[in-house]
């Protein structure tokens, strides 16, 4: 949620800058602005409601040189969308400049108490409140006073600050939402990701709760809110800034979807041996996983669906209580926690606010915490005794594809290495699973190729006035998944059931006009789905289905069929979605939508 870009160094900034905010864009895009402190000693600030591209007209020809500015892309909470509520956000005198991401909880209380001691206020955001107290506490060094600000605020935040009179120095802090900084040759960045920095520097200091970077073209100082000097980690990022641009797709979305295979191949990279599993990351929490009641998962949208898939396999392997839960739910209504609940928490950007509260509150109760993320050095990284990443790189599209299946792959790893740990995993279903995990990339190549046939059945629906998706077992939250992909991107209505509660109240909805999409592959409880569809059939609804190759015999129940490889039950929800994505993304670009930055979302959400 929101994009925060800084340069400082000998180059002009503005274009820098621009460059970052173009590869932040997928965090927001309801409007975007740029400060500058110019070789002159002036603070210049421009910003535009609507998409970065507004801003870039707004600067043609009217862009000072600068050697040290700070750039922001916004996806609204507080205020709504237009100039005066994109930032950057100027103090009263004009001479301090704030950008922000999060939210402040405590801005009114703020506000009101800064209106009281004669500030005025341009916008209706949260964060004009930050520029106002870091005024009130500036006395000559602005990181200094940034520090004191921020030991007022009650909330998340990741902030970049400039003062009009130290043109040599670029202030940023974090607390609960994302912020690192890039370390160039005679020049430093800020940003909210790595793909901002990526085409100046590989090497990154993810900031920790807390931490004020005051950078210099030279040099980065940080440190906690009282000042005292603290050490971070440097990070050397081994993607390339290449694997952040579209590489003659046309959109993001297209492109991830087809490095789904590589993506499978790299999370099971370095964990199968032979006809074994291992999963050495989890060595910090082996006993503990042994010693375990019940497992509970927590996670956030296409997160939740794959925890969802991977709760249901530690239950079935493991023979232990497994629970998925939304982490903005678990948090309010938690079960009993205590240091026999093993948590799993599972987040794409491992800095999800809504995932990581939950996981604290877990820690408090004395929980052992794996998490499954694909971001290294994020906030839940740090919150966590074993860490899975998903190895799938970096993921650009606002709606998650390579991501999910990713998630899918890794919990499938991670549900047959805690049966192993607790001695339920016999060798001949290790083999097994192991077989059928080397073949999986292959077979993902293989459900891509259904690109055509997915974008003439998709031209073919796209006049229904809604959907309605239903998976039974391992299938259930594919049919979840697949819903929410089509809503995410092409804001056609549709719905994920368990197909057994069709006839509880959803079969109502069902007519020619609302086609039933079935994800049918090979497994126990197929025939059980079948009936379910034929319910459907029975109220004129076209019925498109996802099924194994091979299985003539279904034929006869759907209008409408994409085949997907034979694999074993486990896995097939990897590859049933793939066709499901491919659907939904045609489907947009069939209406013409915004496939990459769909309206009212955000890639990352860091605010609760």
């Amino acid at each position: 949620m929101c994009g925060i870009v800084g340069y400082i160094g000998p180059r002009d900034a503005a274009p820098i800058l621009l460059e970052g905010l173009s590869r932040l864009e997928y965090r927001g895009y309801d409007s975007a602005g740029i400060a500058l402190v110019t070789g002159a000693g002036e603070l210049f600030v421009e910003k535009r409601a609507g998409k970065l591209a507004n801003l870039r007209t707004a600067l043609v020809d009217a862009t000072p040189a600068a050697a040290v500015g700070l750039a922001h892309t916004r996806w609204a909470t507080h205020g709504r969308p237009n100039d005066l509520n994109a930032h950057p956000h100027v103090d009263c005198t004009g001479a301090i400049t704030v950008i922000h991401n999060g939210i402040i909880e405590d801005f009114r209380e703020l506000r009101d108490g800064l209106l009281a001691r004669g500030h005025a206020f341009d916008s209706e955001t949260d964060t004009e409140v930050i520029a106002h107290l870091v005024e009130e506490a500036y006395a000559g060094d602005i990181a200094d006073a940034v520090r004191i600000a921020l030991r007022q605020v009650r909330g998340a935040y990741a902030v970049a600050v400039l003062h009009r009179d130290e043109p040599d120095r670029l202030v940023g802090a974090r607390h609960d939402v994302p912020l690192i900084v890039g370390l160039g040759e005679g020049e430093n960045l800020l940003a909210s990701d790595v793909a901002a920095v990526l085409a100046h520097t590989r090497r990154v200091v993810f900031l920790d709760e807390g931490d004020v970077a005051d950078l210099h073209a030279g040099a980065v100082r940080i440190t906690d809110l009282e000042g005292r000097l603290v050490d971070r980690p440097v990070h050397r990022i081994e993607w390339s800034v290449e694997s952040a641009e579209k590489g003659g797709y046309e959109h993001f979305m297209a492109k991830e979807m087809h490095e789904q295979p590589m993506a499978i191949r790299s999370a099971i990279a370095g964990r199968l041996h032979e006809d074994e599993l291992r999963l050495d990351e989890l060595a910090p929490v082996a006993d503990a996983i042994r010693a375990a009641d019940r497992v509970e998962l927590i996670a956030c949208g296409s997160a939740a669906y794959a925890s969802a898939i991977g709760a249901r396999l530690i239950e079935e392997w493991a023979g232990i209580p497994a629970r998925w839960d939304i982490g903005s739910e678990f948090r309010y209504g938690p079960p009993p926690l205590d240091a026999r609940t093993l948590v799993i928490a599972v987040t794409q950007s491992g800095e999800t606010a809504d995932t990581i509260a939950p996981v604290r509150m877990a820690r408090a109760a004395g929980c052992p915490v794996i998490a499954v993320t694909n971001t290294v050095g994020s906030a839940i990284t740090r919150e966590s005794d074993a860490v899975l990443f998903l190895q799938a790189g970096p993921e650009i599209a606002v709606v998650a594809t390579k991501t999910f299946t990713t998630q899918v792959t890794t919990l499938v790893l991670l549900a047959a290495a805690i049966a192993k740990l607790r001695g339920r995993l016999t060798p001949e279903h290790e083999a097994d699973l192991v077989r059928a995990l080397r073949a999986l990339p292959d077979q993902a190549a293989e459900a891509l190729e259904l690109a055509a046939p997915a974008a003439a059945l998709a031209r073919r629906y796209v006049n229904s006035r809604g959907f309605m998706f239903v998976g039974r077992g391992v299938t259930y939250p594919v049919a979840l998944e697949g819903a929410l992909k089509l809503k995410e991107v092409s804001y056609v209505h549709a719905e994920g059931y368990a197909a057994g509660e069709l006839k509880h109240g959803p079969i109502s909805l069902l007519d020619a006009e609302v086609p039933l999409v079935a994800i049918a592959t090979r497994s126990v409880l197929q025939e059980k789905l079948i009936s379910n569809v034929m319910e459907g059939r029975a109220r004129d609804a076209r019925v498109l289905m996802v099924a194994t190759r091979g299985d003539e015999a279904i034929r006869e129940f759907a209008d409408d069929i994409l085949w997907v490889p034979d694999t074993i039950e486990a896995l097939s929800p990897i590859l049933a979605i793939i066709p499901l994505q491919l659907f939904a993304y045609h489907t947009a670009v069939a209406r013409g939508t915004d496939v990459d930055q769909p309206r009212n979302l955000a890639k990352s959400v860091t605010v609760e």
